[in-house]
């Protein structure tokens, strides 16, 4: 029997055209700070856990929903569940703090969070996302570290 979707047509947006590199940004020598388009053009492309597509095509994440401070090396990224209800917040956030983590220089202090208002289960994820020990105990776990990994490949 197939596992049925719990949003089986999802509205698709139109995806922003990839930033275009600077000169400047190329320059080995000039360090250049980390901002909202950088962390953005990190998490744009990972991949729905539910459907072929990216977060930003589901409008899942957006580049306003984050926010930087380099110099105190700090990053927070709101994400918007397609519905209310939605099951996969949870690994959803998962993916985006792991791309984070792993792509981010060790100083940075991440957070990934439910925007405000758009998940009826908000202060749980936010909970289980915003403590350490049990996103250790998560990513213990072969089977879930296998999704969050789908989720993170590129296609």
């Amino acid at each position: 029997m197939a596992a049925t979707l719990q949003n089986a047509n999802p509205t698709i947006f139109l995806a922003k055209q990839e930033r275009t590199v600077l000169p400047q940004e190329e320059d080995d020598d000039v360090v250049d700070k980390i901002d909202e388009r950088e962390v953005f053009d990190l998490i744009r492309s990972i991949n729905d856990p539910e459907h072929p597509l990216t977060l930003e095509q589901l409008n899942v994440v957006e580049q306003s929903l984050v926010e930087v401070d380099d110099d105190k090396g700090y990053v927070k990224v709101l994400f918007t569940p397609t519905i209310p209800h939605c099951s996969m917040a949870t690994l959803i956030g998962l993916a985006i703090r792991v791309q984070l983590l792993r792509s981010l220089p060790d100083r940075f202090k991440v957070d990934v969070n439910v925007t405000p208002g758009s998940h009826a289960s908000e202060e749980a994820v936010n909970k289980q996302l915003g403590d350490k020990e049990r996103v250790a105990a998560a990513l213990e776990n072969t089977h879930l570290l296998e999704v969050v990994n789908q989720c993170l490949a590129v296609r």
